[in-house]
Protein backbone atom coordinates (compact mmCIF):
# COMPACT_ATOMS: atom_id res chain seq x y z
CA UNK A 1 0.00 0.00 0.00
CA UNK A 2 1.34 3.28 -1.25
CA UNK A 3 1.57 6.28 1.17
CA UNK A 4 -1.45 7.94 -0.50
CA UNK A 5 -3.50 4.93 0.29
CA UNK A 6 -2.52 4.88 3.81
CA UNK A 7 -3.14 8.91 4.33
CA UNK A 8 -6.58 8.17 2.30
CA UNK A 9 -7.48 5.25 5.39
CA UNK A 10 -6.19 7.27 8.17
CA UNK A 11 -8.00 10.05 7.21
CA UNK A 12 -11.35 7.81 6.61
CA UNK A 13 -10.26 6.65 10.41
CA UNK A 14 -10.85 10.11 11.75
CA UNK A 15 -14.68 11.00 14.26
CA UNK A 16 -15.76 14.37 12.03
CA UNK A 17 -18.72 15.00 13.71
CA UNK A 18 -16.73 14.34 17.16
CA UNK A 19 -13.96 16.53 16.07
CA UNK A 20 -16.56 19.27 15.04
CA UNK A 21 -18.35 18.58 18.36
CA UNK A 22 -14.91 19.41 20.00
CA UNK A 23 -13.83 22.46 18.24
CA UNK A 24 -17.32 24.12 18.53
CA UNK A 25 -16.97 23.53 22.08
CA UNK A 26 -13.72 24.72 22.82
CA UNK A 27 -14.54 27.59 20.78
CA UNK A 28 -17.76 28.33 23.20
CA UNK A 29 -16.14 27.49 26.55
CA UNK A 30 -13.08 29.58 25.32
CA UNK A 31 -15.37 32.49 24.41
CA UNK A 32 -17.93 32.42 27.71
CA UNK A 33 -15.25 31.85 30.25
CA UNK A 34 -12.49 34.52 28.83
CA UNK A 35 -15.21 37.49 27.63
CA UNK A 36 -17.07 36.48 30.67
CA UNK A 37 -14.20 36.80 33.07
CA UNK A 38 -13.19 40.60 31.49
CA UNK A 39 -16.92 41.83 31.53
CA UNK A 40 -16.99 40.49 35.04
CA UNK A 41 -14.50 42.84 36.27
CA UNK A 42 -15.19 45.74 33.90
CA UNK A 43 -18.55 45.63 35.68
CA UNK A 44 -17.05 45.81 39.18
CA UNK A 45 -15.31 48.70 38.05
CA UNK A 46 -18.57 50.68 36.72
CA UNK A 47 -20.00 49.47 39.98
CA UNK A 48 -17.44 51.12 42.04
CA UNK A 49 -17.29 54.51 40.07
CA UNK A 50 -20.37 55.18 39.38
CA UNK A 51 -23.92 53.50 41.21
CA UNK A 52 -22.16 52.72 44.95
CA UNK A 53 -18.89 54.56 46.26
CA UNK A 54 -19.32 53.34 49.47
CA UNK A 55 -17.29 49.72 49.49
CA UNK A 56 -19.13 48.21 51.97
CA UNK A 57 -22.97 48.58 49.52
CA UNK A 58 -20.99 46.25 47.02
CA UNK A 59 -18.97 44.04 49.19
CA UNK A 60 -20.98 40.86 49.01
CA UNK A 61 -21.40 41.55 45.18
CA UNK A 62 -17.60 41.95 44.68
CA UNK A 63 -17.18 38.26 46.28
CA UNK A 64 -19.87 36.61 43.94
CA UNK A 65 -18.07 37.66 41.19
CA UNK A 66 -14.74 36.99 42.52
CA UNK A 67 -15.76 33.59 43.27
CA UNK A 68 -17.39 32.99 39.37
CA UNK A 69 -14.31 34.30 38.37
CA UNK A 70 -12.69 31.75 40.32
CA UNK A 71 -15.55 29.06 38.85
CA UNK A 72 -14.80 30.18 35.39
CA UNK A 73 -11.15 28.80 35.61
CA UNK A 74 -12.38 25.30 36.66
CA UNK A 75 -14.93 25.65 33.83
CA UNK A 76 -12.07 25.42 31.42
CA UNK A 77 -10.18 23.28 32.84
CA UNK A 78 -12.99 20.95 33.12
CA UNK A 79 -14.18 21.17 29.20
CA UNK A 80 -10.96 21.17 28.34
CA UNK A 81 -10.08 17.59 29.48
CA UNK A 82 -13.65 16.70 28.90
CA UNK A 83 -13.47 17.70 25.31
CA UNK A 84 -10.12 15.55 24.75
CA UNK A 85 -12.06 12.57 26.20
CA UNK A 86 -15.27 12.63 24.00
CA UNK A 87 -13.06 13.07 21.02
CA UNK A 88 -11.32 10.16 21.90
CA UNK A 89 -14.13 7.85 22.19
CA UNK A 90 -15.03 9.35 19.51
CA UNK A 91 -12.07 7.76 17.87
CA UNK A 92 -12.38 4.38 19.39
CA UNK A 93 -15.81 3.81 18.63
CA UNK A 94 -16.60 5.17 15.19
CA UNK A 95 -16.59 2.10 12.36
CA UNK A 96 -14.00 3.48 10.11
CA UNK A 97 -11.22 2.90 12.87
CA UNK A 98 -12.93 -0.30 13.12
CA UNK A 99 -12.33 -0.97 9.63
CA UNK A 100 -8.53 -0.01 9.90
CA UNK A 101 -7.34 -1.55 12.86
CA UNK A 102 -9.75 -5.06 12.55
CA UNK A 103 -12.22 -6.64 14.15
CA UNK A 104 -12.44 -5.65 18.35
CA UNK A 105 -14.26 -7.18 21.02
CA UNK A 106 -16.17 -4.80 22.86
CA UNK A 107 -17.34 -5.11 26.75
CA UNK A 108 -19.42 -4.69 29.28
CA UNK A 109 -16.96 -1.90 30.97
CA UNK A 110 -17.17 -0.42 27.33
CA UNK A 111 -20.59 -0.08 27.36
CA UNK A 112 -21.00 1.12 30.31
CA UNK A 113 -18.55 3.60 30.10
CA UNK A 114 -20.35 4.80 26.86
CA UNK A 115 -23.51 4.79 28.44
CA UNK A 116 -22.49 7.00 31.35
CA UNK A 117 -20.46 9.43 28.88
CA UNK A 118 -24.40 9.86 27.30
CA UNK A 119 -25.68 10.54 30.87
CA UNK A 120 -22.99 12.68 32.22
CA UNK A 121 -23.03 15.28 28.50
CA UNK A 122 -26.87 14.87 29.15
CA UNK A 123 -26.77 16.54 32.51
CA UNK A 124 -23.65 19.01 31.13
CA UNK A 125 -26.20 20.05 28.42
CA UNK A 126 -28.91 20.96 31.08
CA UNK A 127 -26.83 22.72 33.14
CA UNK A 128 -25.10 24.76 30.20
CA UNK A 129 -29.06 25.67 29.30
CA UNK A 130 -29.50 27.29 32.94
CA UNK A 131 -25.68 28.92 32.12
CA UNK A 132 -26.71 30.47 28.47
CA UNK A 133 -30.20 31.62 30.53
CA UNK A 134 -28.42 32.93 33.49
CA UNK A 135 -25.78 34.89 31.11
CA UNK A 136 -28.76 36.79 28.97
CA UNK A 137 -29.36 38.58 32.31
CA UNK A 138 -25.92 40.74 32.12
CA UNK A 139 -27.04 41.47 28.33
CA UNK A 140 -30.45 42.30 29.18
CA UNK A 141 -29.57 45.34 32.10
CA UNK A 142 -26.48 46.79 29.85
CA UNK A 143 -29.00 46.34 27.18
CA UNK A 144 -31.95 48.54 29.33
CA UNK A 145 -29.08 50.82 30.49
CA UNK A 146 -27.54 51.63 26.75
CA UNK A 147 -31.21 51.89 25.01
CA UNK A 148 -31.73 54.64 27.83
CA UNK A 149 -28.68 56.45 26.74
CA UNK A 150 -29.86 56.41 23.25
CA UNK A 151 -33.05 58.25 24.71
CA UNK A 152 -30.85 60.74 26.24
CA UNK A 153 -28.96 61.00 22.92
CA UNK A 154 -32.03 61.05 20.37
CA UNK A 155 -32.47 64.95 18.98
CA UNK A 156 -35.94 65.06 20.15
CA UNK A 157 -34.93 65.34 24.27
CA UNK A 158 -31.93 66.70 23.56
CA UNK A 159 -31.74 70.16 24.85
CA UNK A 160 -35.09 69.71 26.68
CA UNK A 161 -36.10 70.04 30.16
CA UNK A 162 -36.74 66.35 30.78
CA UNK A 163 -33.18 64.98 30.21
CA UNK A 164 -31.92 65.10 33.74
CA UNK A 165 -35.30 63.15 34.82
CA UNK A 166 -34.55 59.96 32.66
CA UNK A 167 -32.76 57.99 35.14
CA UNK A 168 -31.28 54.15 35.42
CA UNK A 169 -31.42 52.85 38.93
CA UNK A 170 -29.27 49.98 38.95
CA UNK A 171 -31.12 48.70 42.93
CA UNK A 172 -33.91 47.44 40.90
CA UNK A 173 -32.10 44.81 39.44
CA UNK A 174 -31.25 43.56 42.91
CA UNK A 175 -27.39 43.56 42.83
CA UNK A 176 -26.65 46.26 45.39
CA UNK A 177 -28.61 46.82 48.15
CA UNK A 178 -31.44 49.45 48.13
CA UNK A 179 -29.29 51.37 50.69
CA UNK A 180 -26.23 52.28 48.05
CA UNK A 181 -25.72 55.26 46.80
CA UNK A 182 -25.82 57.06 45.09
CA UNK A 183 -27.58 53.67 43.48
CA UNK A 184 -29.16 56.17 40.30
CA UNK A 185 -27.56 57.95 37.65
CA UNK A 186 -29.37 60.73 35.56
CA UNK A 187 -29.43 62.36 32.77
CA UNK A 188 -25.69 63.35 31.20
CA UNK A 189 -24.33 61.82 34.29
CA UNK A 190 -25.30 58.65 32.82
CA UNK A 191 -24.60 59.30 29.05
CA UNK A 192 -21.22 60.06 30.43
CA UNK A 193 -21.28 56.20 31.69
CA UNK A 194 -22.59 54.84 28.43
CA UNK A 195 -19.48 56.86 26.83
CA UNK A 196 -16.33 54.99 29.07
CA UNK A 197 -14.63 52.31 27.20
CA UNK A 198 -15.62 50.03 30.61
CA UNK A 199 -19.42 50.09 29.41
CA UNK A 200 -18.65 49.68 25.58
CA UNK A 201 -16.48 46.68 26.63
CA UNK A 202 -18.36 44.84 29.17
CA UNK A 203 -21.90 45.51 26.70
CA UNK A 204 -20.22 43.77 24.30
CA UNK A 205 -18.11 41.11 26.11
CA UNK A 206 -21.40 39.60 27.72
CA UNK A 207 -22.79 39.51 24.42
CA UNK A 208 -19.86 37.19 22.87
CA UNK A 209 -20.45 35.29 26.45
CA UNK A 210 -24.04 34.69 26.23
CA UNK A 211 -23.57 33.92 21.98
CA UNK A 212 -20.71 31.30 23.56
CA UNK A 213 -22.78 29.69 26.17
CA UNK A 214 -25.45 29.14 23.37
CA UNK A 215 -22.46 27.58 20.98
CA UNK A 216 -21.51 24.87 23.93
CA UNK A 217 -24.92 24.23 24.22
CA UNK A 218 -25.25 23.47 20.65
CA UNK A 219 -22.19 21.70 20.88
CA UNK A 220 -23.70 19.23 24.18
CA UNK A 221 -26.07 18.53 21.86
CA UNK A 222 -23.94 17.42 19.50
CA UNK A 223 -22.07 15.35 21.57
CA UNK A 224 -24.77 14.09 22.88
CA UNK A 225 -26.18 12.91 19.08
CA UNK A 226 -22.93 11.19 18.73
CA UNK A 227 -22.43 9.34 22.18
CA UNK A 228 -25.96 7.87 21.26
CA UNK A 229 -25.12 6.51 17.99
CA UNK A 230 -21.97 5.32 19.17
CA UNK A 231 -23.82 3.08 22.37
CA UNK A 232 -25.93 1.95 19.95
CA UNK A 233 -23.13 0.69 17.50
CA UNK A 234 -21.60 -0.57 20.46
CA UNK A 235 -24.46 -2.68 21.14
CA UNK A 236 -24.92 -4.12 18.02
CA UNK A 237 -21.39 -5.01 18.01
CA UNK A 238 -21.89 -6.95 20.92
CA UNK A 239 -24.81 -8.96 19.82
CA UNK A 240 -23.26 -9.65 16.65
CA UNK A 241 -20.32 -10.68 18.87
CA UNK A 242 -22.08 -13.05 20.81
CA UNK A 243 -23.74 -14.73 17.79
CA UNK A 244 -20.42 -15.05 15.68
CA UNK A 245 -18.88 -16.80 19.03
CA UNK A 246 -22.43 -19.19 19.23
CA UNK A 247 -22.02 -19.82 15.18
CA UNK A 248 -18.00 -20.51 15.88
CA UNK A 249 -19.28 -22.60 18.86
CA UNK A 250 -21.80 -24.79 16.66
CA UNK A 251 -19.54 -25.17 13.88
CA UNK A 252 -16.77 -26.40 15.76
CA UNK A 253 -19.00 -28.91 17.53
CA UNK A 254 -20.04 -29.83 14.10
CA UNK A 255 -16.76 -30.33 12.99
CA UNK A 256 -15.51 -32.66 15.78
CA UNK A 257 -18.77 -34.97 15.47
CA UNK A 258 -18.24 -35.06 11.80
CA UNK A 259 -14.88 -36.17 12.40
CA UNK A 260 -15.73 -38.77 15.11
CA UNK A 261 -18.32 -39.90 12.29
CA UNK A 262 -15.32 -40.30 9.77
CA UNK A 263 -13.28 -42.36 12.52
CA UNK A 264 -16.26 -44.89 13.25
CA UNK A 265 -16.67 -45.19 9.52
CA UNK A 266 -12.70 -45.89 8.74
CA UNK A 267 -13.30 -48.09 12.42
CA UNK A 268 -15.43 -50.41 10.38
CA UNK A 269 -13.53 -50.64 7.54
Amino acid sequence: MGCFECCIKCLGGVPYASLVATILCFSGVALFCGCGHVALAGTVAILEQHFSTNTSDHALLSEVIQLMQYVIYGIASFFFLYGIILLAEGFYTTSAVKELHGEFKTTACGRCISGMFVFLTYVLGVAWLGVFGFSAVPVFMFYNIWSTCEVIKAPQTNGTTGVEQICVDIRQYGIIPWNALPGKICGSALENICNTNEFYMSYHLFIVACAGAGATVIALIHFLMILSSNWAYLKDASKMQAYQDIKAKEEQELQDIQSRSKEQLNSYT
